[in-house]
C-alpha cells in the first residue's frame, strides 16, 4: 500500500470520518441469537396445551406436567434434530419438525407409559400443537413483511 495520497485528493484538507455506531444486526442474526427465547416460547406452549386439555376434562392442571412432558420430551427432540438454534423463527424447518416431534413423540411416551392415546385426543393435539408451535412463527414473518413495507 502507498502512503501518497490518490490522485485528485488533498490531503491537507482530508478529514477523518467520525466513527460509525454499529449497524444493527440484520433479521435473520438477531432471531438466531435469540434462540433461546423460541426454544423456551416453544416450551411454555407445550404446557399451556396440557393445561388447557386438563381443565377442559375437569382434571387438576397442577398435574399438568404428568400429560406435557411427553410433548416437552418430543419438543426438545425436535430442536435437537432441526438444530433449531439456528433458525429458531423459521416455519420450515424449525416450526414444522419441533411441531411434528413433539406430536409424534409425545404420543410415543405416552403410549410407552400407558397413558390415552385415543384417536381423538391424536387430532387434537396435532391441531392444538400446530396452532401453538407453527402459529406463532407464521404471526412473526406476517409482521416481519408488514414491517419491510
Amino acid at each position: 500500500m502507498s502512503s501518497q495520497p490518490s490522485p485528485g485528493s488533498d490531503s491537507r484538507t482530508s478529514v477523518a470520518s467520525p466513527p460509525q455506531s454499529p449497524r444493527p444486526a440484520p433479521p435473520a442474526e438477531r432471531t438466531a441469537r435469540a434462540w433461546p427465547v423460541f426454544l423456551v416460547v416453544d416450551l411454555v406452549l407445550v404446557i399451556v396445551f396440557a393445561a388447557i386439555g386438563r381443565s377442559a376434562h375437569g382434571e387438576d392442571v397442577l398435574g399438568m406436567l404428568t400429560t406435557a412432558w411427553p410433548f416437552l420430551v418430543g419438543t426438545l427432540l425436535g430442536w435437537f434434530a432441526v438444530r433449531g438454534a439456528r433458525r429458531p423463527a423459521a416455519v420450515v424447518p424449525t416450526g414444522l419438525v419441533v411441531w411434528l416431534s413433539t406430536e409424534i413423540v409425545g404420543m410415543f411416551l405416552r403410549a410407552l407409559t400407558g397413558q390415552g392415546t385415543a384417536w381423538s385426543f391424536v387430532l387434537v393435539s396435532l391441531v392444538v400443537l400446530g396452532v401453538f408451535l407453527v402459529g406463532y412463527r407464521l404471526v412473526l414473518v406476517g409482521v416481519a413483511r408488514v414491517r419491510r413495507r
